[in-house]
């Protein structure tokens, strides 16, 4: 029995103003019709000539990649070509096709790159921006202290003012690549004597400068990505200084955007490592699984990554169009995070009982990174801002719930940090 019998046996039963089965398939098809997630064809301009600089230049280096416009395309000129969100995509897949991998300093291109072009001086951009993107100098963020994580315009870490030069003391932890980077991006306090959020400022930080101790954190996957890192009557000159002196907190808020953004790439390690497609190459590569709940898991893995790449393209079509990233990023951040914690979990269980040690794979297979990413994956709710306060910033702009009670307001930092150390209010 085809749909068209199907329908024309329903006519006599539909109620006056409804429609027919096959009248809705039409609409519903016209629907679809209008939400095109394919890519433009072969034979699109911008891929031909994608194509042909990957044919000048088959083994591109960092610098070609950067040079070309290709390592950031949505940037303007000469750092980008000033691509749209199609354009973007497409040079994407051209480089995926050929197998070119874009250079790899994930705070510098992500974070400090995009705040750089958006405040920082026509010397910083001609200093920084090329041989950032060319990852010939990586980049950390020195932002997190011990006693400033979620409110972290508490930080504590000063930067006083010394004629051409800031003087910097305290400490930052949780500073991913610190023990490799060149440079970092900084706030630290410029003014005590005023609300905690307006007397900090933004600097360009030397990692090699004189002064600057980096401890290593040795994560429980055995690895060191993050360290500490200890300021002691560090000089930075004021030529370093990124925007405004003491209006710092406006840019560390772009940069935090940025990296939420970064952050919720493809990947399930914040945008790195293996995705839940690769899960998905597995499970079909074994035949399949039997257990009904392992596959209910593997099919809610599917459609969460499918959620999480159009709210992706969403998020990063507006930024490439100049927006600033909003609080949809924390959407992102909430689900990606949850998301590559329930794909690690499920490949464990996918292992059985050999998942408890350390070189096998799922299915009895290759190890590679998963038991490194089971391990590594309960960072992902903490690090970047925790699941808790991108809850609190979702629930504070996009519901419109009242904001917590700020116990500070009124006060200046300085006033605030004397009370919390006497217990007094």
């Amino acid at each position: 029995m085809d749909m068209k019998d199907d329908s024309d046996r329903g006519i006599s039963s539909m109620g006056p103003g409804t429609h027919r089965p096959s009248d809705l398939v039409s609409r519903v098809t016209a629907t679809l019709a209008v939400v095109d997630f394919d890519l433009p064809s072969d034979d699109d301009p911008r891929r031909l000539a994608v194509r042909r600089w990957l044919a000048d230049n088959p083994a591109p280096s960092g610098r070609q990649l950067a040079e070309a416009g290709y390592v950031a395309p949505h940037w303007p000129s000469p750092w980008g070509i000033d691509a749209d969100p199609e354009h973007q995509l497409i040079i994407d897949d051209e480089l995926a096709r050929a197998g070119v991998r874009r250079p790899s300093n994930t705070i510098g291109i992500g974070w400090a790159g995009p705040t750089i072009l958006h405040a920082g001086s026509d010397e910083q951009k001609e200093r920084y921006l090329f041989p950032l993107l060319a990852a010939e100098e990586i980049w950390c963020q020195l932002f997190s202290e011990p006693g400033a994580g979620s409110d972290l315009a508490g930080l504590s870490t000063r930067a006083e003012r010394d004629g051409d030069e800031y003087v910097v003391n305290g400490q930052k932890i949780w500073t991913s690549f610190g023990h490799v980077a060149a440079f970092g991006i900084l706030i630290a306090r410029t003014d005590p004597d005023v609300a905690k959020h307006e007397g900090i400022s933004y600097l360009i930080c030397p990692m090699d400068a004189p002064g600057i101790e980096v401890r290593p954190i040795i994560e429980m996957t055995g690895g060191h990505t993050f360290n500490e890192v200890f300021f002691t009557d560090v000089r930075i000159p004021v030529e370093n200084l990124v925007g405004e002196e003491h209006r710092g907190w406006n840019l560390a808020k772009v940069t935090l955007a940025n990296e939420r953004v970064s952050l919720s790439g493809g990947g399930a390690l914040w945008g790195m490592g293996p995705t839940a497609g690769d899960v998905l190459d597995l499970v079909r590569a074994s035949g399949g699984v039997d257990d009904p709940a392992l596959r209910q898991r593997i099919a809610a893995l599917h459609i969460d990554e499918e959620i999480l790449r159009l709210i992706r393209m969403r998020t990063v079509s507006a930024r490439l169009r100049g927006e600033t990233p909003g609080p949809e990023a924390s959407v992102r951040k909430i689900l990606a995070d949850e998301h590559g914690q329930r794909m690690m979990a499920l490949v464990k269980d996918l292992t059985g009982a050999a998942g408890m040690l350390a070189d096998q794979g799922p299915f009895g297979g290759d190890p590679g990174m998963w038991h490194f990413g089971y391990l590594f994956s309960q960072a992902l709710t903490i690090g970047g801002g925790t699941g808790e306060v991108q809850r609190n910033i979702i629930a504070e702009r996009v519901l419109g719930l009242p904001h917590d009670v700020d116990v500070e307001a009124g006060r200046s930092w300085r006033e605030a940090r004397t009370a919390a150390v006497s217990g007094g209010t």
